[in-house]
């Protein structure tokens, strides 16, 4: 089994940031991620990359081709339908090996998440390969400045979770970038209350639209299908914690082989480790 987050969201939300963050992260607590590139739009990394699309395909490339007459959106998804076409690329980019984790940083354009299927085609692909995946979204929480901007967020990642089909985390990023009073009014839109906020849609929407307004958050409510964590990059907790929420959809590390420091032959600590019993104390001689 393996084990992979695909990271999505926005333009501009911090997917790229996000993965260079996880990958920091990990290398600290001795764990190892891959992050494989899937946006061919990208323009550099601050993280070791594994693959990259853009080896493959780039936007650029596209643009350039005098027959396509693309522009960067039309060149984006011609890019993304092209990976689909060629998906032994990256079958041979995530390799045969077990209980690998990678992060697979996703363009930002919605539409590959709405009505155009690559995105879930690349997804189901991996399912066939063996991958536990979780969606990770993320939306900028600069953005969330109204409640009217929350809905059209919460639409989208709603929008996403049920293209995609797969357990998902939804995450309000860059909160590292916010004074403590912004923080404190964004907490309310963690686990929101949708009928504190539809009052206040009330007052800020045309009246025409309140009975559209009311719908969503009953549908919001009715299935509690969105709810958002903070992430704080500059704090190791918020990212330690995001990470065990994730590890917990997926079920990462319950099929993991228990792993102890080698020892020394003569250290009177050393610990066997034995098929059948687990984990046994040996050789306790006092000194």
């Amino acid at each position: 089994m393996r084990y992979g987050q695909i990271v999505m969201g926005p333009a501009g939300s911090g997917k790229s940031t996000y993965c260079s963050n996880i990958v920091k992260h990990c290398s600290v607590v001795k764990r190892t991620v891959r992050v494989i590139n899937l946006d061919p739009a990208a323009e550099h990394f601050d993280y070791p990359v594994e693959a990259d699309i853009r080896d493959l395909i780039s936007v650029d490339d596209v643009m350039d081709d005098t027959d396509l007459h693309l522009g960067p959106n039309g060149g984006l998804i011609f890019c993304m339908e092209y990976l689909v076409r060629n998906l032994e690329w990256l079958e041979e980019q995530v390799g045969e090996g077990e209980d690998d984790y990678f992060l697979f940083d996703c363009p930002g354009q919605i539409e590959l998440y709405t009505h155009i299927p690559v995105m879930r085609q690349v997804v189901e692909q991996l399912q066939l390969w063996n991958f536990r995946l979780c969606g990770v979204f993320l939306l900028d929480s600069q953005f969330l400045i109204d409640a009217a901007k929350f809905f059209a967020g919460i639409m989208t990642a709603l929008s996403t979770m049920i293209t995609l089909e797969l357990p998902h985390v939804n995450v309000l990023g860059k909160m590292d970038l916010l004074d403590k009073k912004t923080k404190k009014d964004i907490e309310r839109y963690l686990d929101p209350d949708t009928s504190i906020l539809l009052s206040e849609l009330k007052n800020t929407t045309n009246k025409k639209f309140h009975k559209l307004n009311k719908a969503i958050c009953g549908l919001i409510d009715d299935y509690s299908l969105v709810s958002f964590l903070p992430l704080d990059i500059s704090e190791e907790e918020s990212i330690e914690t995001l990470l065990m929420y994730i590890d917990n959809a997926i079920q990462y590390g319950e099929d993991l082989d228990v792993r102890v420091p080698k020892l020394e032959p003569d250290d009177p600590d050393m610990i066997e480790v034995t098929e059948d019993r687990g984990l046994e104390e040996e050789g306790m001689e006092e000194t």
